[in-house]
This record gives C-alpha cells, structure tokens and sequence, in this order.
C-alpha cells in the first residue's frame, strides 16, 4: 500500500472511530487522562493500519482503547502508591474533597457498577454507554458472542440487584396483602 493511500485509509477510520473511542474513554477517566489514551489509540491505528477490520473500525479500536486504558491506569496506580509512600512521610496541610455530581442516582449506579466485577462492569458499560451489539462488545473483549450474551444477561440481574438493595424504600411496600390491584 502506497503512503498516499494509507494515509487515506487512516483517515477514514479515524473519522469513523474518534468520537465513539472519545465517548468511551470520557466515561471511564478524566479528560485529561482520555486524551492521553486517545492519542495512543491513534498511533495504534496508524502502525496497524493493514490490521483494522473493514466495517468493524469502531470494536477494533474500543479494543485498542481498552488496552491503552489499562495501561494508562496501571501507570496511575503505580504513581498513586508512590504518592501515597510520600504522604505518609510528609502529609499535606488539607486534602481535597472527591467531585460530586450532587444526583444520587448517578452515585448509586456508580457504587453498584463499583462492586460488580470487572468484566460484569465493562460489558454494562459497553453496552449501555457505547451502544455496542453484542458481536462488538465480543471483538473489542476477544470472546465469543454467546459468552458476551450470557454475561451481560447476569450482569444486568446483578446491577439491578445490587441498586435494589441499596436504594432506600424500595420493595414491595406499596403493595398490600389481598389487594387486587
């Protein structure tokens, strides 16, 4: 392929996949972080220019994304530890409260995608943020598209009962013994 025509292809698929891979990341970090990553996913684009699927752009680099992420969140785990080592020999004069959307819904799906598993959260997040199809969410987690199914079924039974026990007043309380309606 000549470079002209590489760079057109690159191109056409960075068209196709920034905003989605955009979206995906800025529902997972920080913008700054997001960037970070976005450009990484780009330069993995364009070295694997030949690789990207035709017609599946947007799974391959989610993928690609995905990867980039775990990388850039390891590097902040690592500087995270080291911070904290620090903190410990000379702590700082205040700390800083967590940002806080101030919706209590948002902070509940939050806590209950925090206590799912990995995987369970991210095939959640895949489908509901992304809107990604099944056979998507199985190129960018490399599995097969039955196992995504049954994996996002049982993760939604499992968030939905996870808010459920966490969200005040809900139940059956409404609903009286011998009622009809």
């Amino acid at each position: 392929m000549s470079e002209k025509s590489e760079r057109a292809r690159f191109d056409d698929v960075a068209g196709v996949v920034f905003e989605p891979v955009r979206r995906y990341l800025y529902r997972r970090v920080d913008e700054a972080t997001a960037d970070d990553v976005l450009s990484e996913v780009l330069v993995v684009l364009w070295r694997r220019g030949a690789e990207v699927p035709a017609g599946d752009e947007i799974p391959y680099a989610i993928g690609a994304a995905r990867l980039q992420l775990q990388n850039a969140l390891r590097s902040m785990r690592r500087q995270e530890r080291l911070v904290a080592r620090i903190i410990t020999v000379d702590p700082p004069p205040e700390a800083v409260p967590e940002h806080d959307t101030g919706d209590p819904r948002a902070g509940l799906v939050r806590q209950a995608l925090g206590q799912l598993g990995e995987l369970d959260a991210e095939i959640l997040r895949l489908h509901v943020w992304e809107q990604l199809a099944v056979s998507e969410i199985a190129g960018v987690l490399t599995m097969t598209p039955n196992a995504v199914s049954i994996r996002l079924h049982r993760a939604k039974k499992k968030l939905a009962d996870k808010i459920r026990k966490m969200a005040p007043g809900v139940g059956h309380a409404a609903v009286k013994e011998g009622d009809p309606s």
